[in-house]
Parts: C-alpha cells; structure tokens; sequence
C-alpha cells in the first residue's frame, strides 16, 4: 500500500522556498490548537489541548496566520489557493518525536528471537548483539548508505505524522564516525522533507577498543570528539546513556559539563535499565530532557520537577525491550512536564509516534489528552523547537495533520494504523 503524502507548504531546513501559497484547513470537528502558557505544559496544563469546535486554520506561505472557530476564519480569509473540508476530522499540529536514533546501518531483527527465548538486554549485548552490533555495521557502512536508509525512515515517519524529530548520533564512537552521523541526518532530513534537531550521543556505549578503559573514553568524548562535534555546527545538544553497564553518573556529570561550556544543551538516558542516579543528575546539571525514566526513583523525579527538567517517555522500547514502563501518573502528578518520543531504533523498530501515545495511554498511565500534549508542544520544548512548532498559533509553520478520526481520544484508543 502506497503511503499517503502530506500536502507541503514549506521547506525545510535547507530547502529554496517556493512561491508563498495560501492554505485553508476547514470545519474540523475538533482543533486541537494546544495553545497555552510559555513553558511545558504540567499538572492541570498537561491535558489542556485548546479544543475549537467547528475550527479552521489559515496559512499564508509557510506560517500560520489565523486559527478560530471556522465563521470568524473565513470571514477574515474567505479565499485560499488550497481549501480542504475538515468536516468530521482532527485537526492537530505535527506529531514531535522528541527521541530518536533514526542514523544507523545493520538491522538486529534475529534478536527478536532472542527475546523470545528470555534474553535480556545485557545478555543480548554478550552475545555480540545491542547497541556495539549497529556500531559495527554503522562504522562500515558510507555516508550515502546512512543518508539512503535514513532518509527512507524520515519519510515513513512523515506519512505516521511526524514532522520533526530529535536523531541522535552514537553508532560511530569514534570522532570522524561520530560526525559522520551527524552529517548524514541532516542530509537525509532534506531528502525527507522533515526537520531533524541532531543531538551528539558519543557517550551511547563503550566502544570495543576502550574495553576495560570507560574513564579513558569518557575523556575522548569530551575532548577531541567534543571539539570536532562543535566545529561542525550541527548539533545543538549532547546525551550520555547513564546506566548499569555504560556510564556513571560522575562520568557524564563530566562530559556534560564539558559539552555545555561548548553550547550543547544537556541531555540524560536516565534510569532505563536500573535506578542509577541519572534523574537526579539531570536536575542537578539543569538537563533539558531525561529520556526513558523506567527506575526513577522518587526522590530524582521530584528533583526534575523542581528544576523544570521533561521527562520524555519511550513505551515502544519497553514494549521491544520487555522492560516495565514508566510510571507516567507519578511524573505528572509531581509536576514534571511529560514528553514522548519512538526511540525509533534497530532494537525498537518503530516509526510511529501514534502508537507510542496509544502506548503511553494504555501502559504509562496518561488519558490521550495528555499524550497529545506529550507528543507535540511538550515534546517540541524538549527539542527547542516550541517557538516554532508544536501548537498551531499565528507565526508559527504550518506543520498540521488532519485526521480521519471523530475525536482526539482515538489516538489513544487506537493501538497502531494511520
């Protein structure tokens, strides 16, 4: 089956604009504009959705100019160049994949039945599987085979409804691969038509050659690797994997550092296969986002909540990893802003943002308002992109989907289609 295509309004990164055309999006059953306060969205906020009845959206080039009921839109803009009769339908803002590792060669697709005969994470990684078995096919692989199949998984992406998504690097491990990476998401998000915010994961694993020497790796990556990542201008923020087996807290305390003196923003893998102090750390060290969050402990979720650190959310990993999920009531109840991503991966193989809501709703314990929320103006702060998408209010782009759907609950009622 062929997937459907979006109907383009602007460019992307990169990408020479073309001749500013006017769009009207009409009659939606629901608008769910998602306008709000400044900041993440928290407690009574997080389901706050800014539903119009009977809503149109106006758009002039690439940014949206008038958004209302669909009376008040069309007497301002009674003509457009593009109409579409929204009657019965949602209309929403862009899905924000707010983690993603969408760079990579290889697949793992025969660890399937490794879980299925009760292989963990850690033994899968003994037997020459996990996160070094794609560092090994991504090292050998050349930058237009990553660009390619990174490109071919953007578009999937783009016809489930997402619109921008964090990709981070961390199947290179070595400075020159590392960069690699980085170049191939931007190349491949301009082939795709989406727009990627890259994060530098150097600190994803101990690579085979620092077997045995963390400290002396943790020291490369927030050196000469660092360094060459800055030089680049591509990334706008760096992570460390903080957990049992790869980095420990004061390791990344130590390349985060680092890397904010640089002008990368913080980010945390935190508590996702134990409780290992990440959470705390990121409060500590004023992360934008600690991702996964499955062993949190009490005390480290209410320190992001003081710090007004997001807490991104990744079902479909737990769902891949037969891991528990995280305990996304406890994190809105103690006021931490609440985000979701795929953590589309050759270990989580998934590309839609929709069945990582339906997920978090049926298994993280959100209602689908909040989900909604989680997975696109939460989501689009913890990228650094809320300013300009994530909600659709005049001045920002026009990245919006319009939904086959009576009501915004079936994006949680629904487990996968589109």
């Amino acid at each position: 089956m062929t997937p459907p295509k979006a109907h383009k309004v602007r460019a992307t990164k990169g990408e020479k604009a073309t001749a500013a055309r006017t769009l009207l999006v009409e009659h939606a059953a629901e608008l769910l504009t998602l306008r709000g306060p400044g900041g993440p969205r928290v407690r009574e906020t997080a389901a706050d959705l800014g539903i119009v009845e009977d809503g149109a959206v106006y758009v002039e080039g690439d940014r949206i100019v008038d958004v209302g009921t669909a009376s008040d839109v069309l007497s301002r803009h009674p003509r457009a160049d593009v109409r579409i009769d929204a009657a019965g339908c949602v209309v929403m803002p862009g899905f924000v994949d707010a983690h993603t590792h969408a760079i990579f060669a290889g697949t793992r697709e025969h660890e399937v039945e490794w879980k299925a005969q009760g292989l963990g994470y850690a033994e899968i990684a003994a037997r020459g599987g996990g996160i070094l078995s794609t560092v090994r096919a991504t090292r050998e692989a050349s930058e237009d085979e990553l660009v390619r199949t990174g490109s071919e998984r953007m578009r999937s992406m783009l016809s489930a409804g997402t619109t921008t998504l964090e990709v981070k690097t961390g199947y290179g491990l070595r400075t020159d691969d590392e960069v690699r990476m980085l170049r191939a998401s931007a190349r491949a998000a301009s082939l795709a038509g989406v727009d990627v915010v890259p994060t530098f994961l150097g600190a994803h694993a101990i690579p085979p050659e620092y077997e045995g020497r963390p400290d002396a790796y943790a020291d490369l990556v927030s050196g000469a690797m660092l360094e060459a990542v800055r030089a680049t201008g591509l990334a706008l923020f760096c992570d460390v994997f903080v957990d049992e087996g790869y980095f420990t807290p004061d390791q990344a305390r130590r390349i985060l550092g680092k890397a904010k003196a640089a002008g990368l923003q913080p980010k945390v893998h935190a508590d996702e296969l134990a409780e290992t102090g990440g959470a705390s750390l990121a409060a500590e060290i004023a992360a934008v986002s600690a991702d996964h969050l499955v062993h949190a402990s009490p005390e480290g979720t209410e320190a992001m909540a003081r710090a007004g650190v997001i807490g991104v959310l990744l079902p479909a990993t737990s769902l891949a990893s037969r891991l528990p999920f995280a305990d996304g009531r406890r994190l809105v109840a103690a006021g931490v802003p609440v985000a979701l991503g795929t953590d589309f991966n050759p270990n989580c193989w998934c590309e839609s943002l929709q069945l990582a809501a339906a997920l978090a709703c049926h298994h993280n314990g959100l209602v689908p308002a909040e989900a909604i929320v989680a997975c696109t103006i939460n989501a689009a702060h913890a990228v650094g992109r809320a300013s300009d998408v994530g909600s659709l209010e005049p001045g920002k782009r026009a990245d919006l989907l319009v939904l086959d759907i009576p009501s915004h609950r079936h994006l949680g009622y629904r487990i996968g289609g589109n």
